[in-house]
């Protein structure tokens, strides 16, 4: 009302004052409404704004007592951390992990490729620029020899020349070398009242393997009768070894298994190489272990674990004929599983002959590691199968582990299959 009083007194006294013309009473008129008519502009300008304050905030104080949120861009500061529940439990997928459920349209023209499972992991790697998406990151590892009809080693064959089968399904081998790698080691030497007259010659083999192998191998010592004990921790030291051969004392029975796990398991510990390595000389059947055949089988290869090369001294008159077949057939089965070999020399004069041709297989050996397309949350225990094939070449064969059972969730499988034989 106070600006419509305004411009009426503005409009009347202009009139009275000018005393001119009508024309010209007519264009201060005139001029005097556009005046008013420009203040009515910005006095409507002015009323909407405060309207639109007044209506915003009228909504937002509905919208609240409706228990609505507003929109963020209404929302203070320090509320736009706050994450809804929903929020919270569903936050994105990693750029990792291929989270898209919509399938490749050439998906239909492709070729079957290996066979996919549900939960199998994903990981992106980079290499030379490029990304590539890997299904499965596990890594098959396989220290794998391979000897001619003969008996005589072959180690100049190219990867083209072997194929992996896990359950029986070929693999693709993603990693293949044929170089001598430093390995860690352990000496298993059966120290039971039997062993006595043996131990010179089994000493200086045992000192003349570590020094035909790797400068860089690790070696510990172990000697078990009725229990297992380490003498020497890990060292290439040969003064340290041969020290502690000399703590070894023979006598009790023989503890042969659960020194074969306790040695495996301190591998698993305190190895610095993935290359793994048991030399088990005995001259006996086990006798006195809390673990059988089948459990100490099943423990190595949960693990992961180690080659296991047996030297036999299944001779003299300690031994039955029933005993010593059961011996043999007991270190063979240690040997055969694990991709080691079991050796059984006639007399005391062949155990330094036996351990330089463990020191060379062990150089000699191709490393294979493949990935697995069966996925690792399946669990349970898998054989392998290695097939070589190259021209020029009559009757090869590969020896390497036989199985494994693949890490659930940082843990191994819990069951395995009894032993052939068994």
């Amino acid at each position: 009302m106070a600006y419509i009083e305004e411009a009426a007194a503005s409009v009347t006294g202009t009139g009275s004052r000018t005393g001119k013309s009508e024309r010209g009473r007519t264009r201060s008129v005139r001029g005097s409404v556009q005046d008013q008519g420009k203040r009515w502009v910005r006095v409507a300008a002015g009323a909407w704004f405060f309207g639109t304050v007044l209506a915003v905030g009228l909504w937002g104080s509905g919208q609240a007592a409706l228990g609505q949120a507003p929109r963020s861009q209404d929302v203070a500061p320090q509320m736009r951390s706050t994450q809804s529940a929903v929020m919270q439990k569903h936050q994105p997928e990693p750029l990792t992990v291929d989270s898209d459920p919509v399938p490749s349209p050439d998906a239909s023209a492709a070729e079957p490729g290996p066979q996919r499972y549900s939960g199998q992991p994903q990981v992106v790697t980079k290499q030379n620029g490029n990304y590539t998406l890997v299904t499965n990151a596990y890594l098959v590892r396989l220290n794998a020899s391979v000897v001619d009809s003969s008996g005589h080693q072959v180690d100049s064959l190219p990867e083209s020349a072997f194929k992996v089968y896990e359950d029986g399904v070929q693999q693709k081998i993603v990693e293949f070398s044929h170089e001598d790698q430093p390995i860690s080691l352990g000496i298993l030497i059966d120290s039971s009242g039997s062993m006595y007259d043996k131990r010179p010659a089994v000493d200086a083999a045992a000192l003349n393997l570590v020094k035909l192998s790797n400068p860089k191998d690790q070696a510990f010592l172990v000697d078990f009768n009725t229990e297992p004990y380490i003498d020497q921790d890990f060292t290439n030291s040969i003064a340290k070894l041969q020290q502690g051969l000399s703590y070894i004392k023979a006598g009790g029975g023989t503890a042969l298994y659960d020194a074969v796990i306790a040695s495996a398991d301190y591998l698993a510990k305190d190895s610095q190489d993935p290359k793994q390595v048991l030399l088990i000389v005995t001259d006996g059947a086990d006798n006195a272990s809390n673990a059988t055949l089948d459990q100490t089988i099943q423990r190595v290869q949960q693990l992961d674990g180690p080659s296991i090369y047996c030297i036999g001294l299944l001779f003299g008159g300690d031994l039955s004929r029933k005993e010593a077949k059961e011996s043999k057939r007991v270190l063979a089965e240690l040997a055969d599983q694990t991709g080691g070999q079991a050796y059984f020399p006639k007399k005391l004069q062949a155990v330094d002959g036996v351990a330089r041709k463990v020191a060379q297989d062990i150089r000699s050996q191709y490393l294979i590691e493949y990935r697995p397309s069966k996925p690792m949350s399946l669990g349970g225990y898998r054989t392998i199968r290695v097939e070589v094939d190259a021209s020029g070449y009559h009757g090869l064969r590969v020896r390497t582990r036989a199985g494994y059972f693949p890490r659930v969730a940082g843990k191994a499988a819990t069951s395995a299959p009894a032993a052939p034989g068994k």
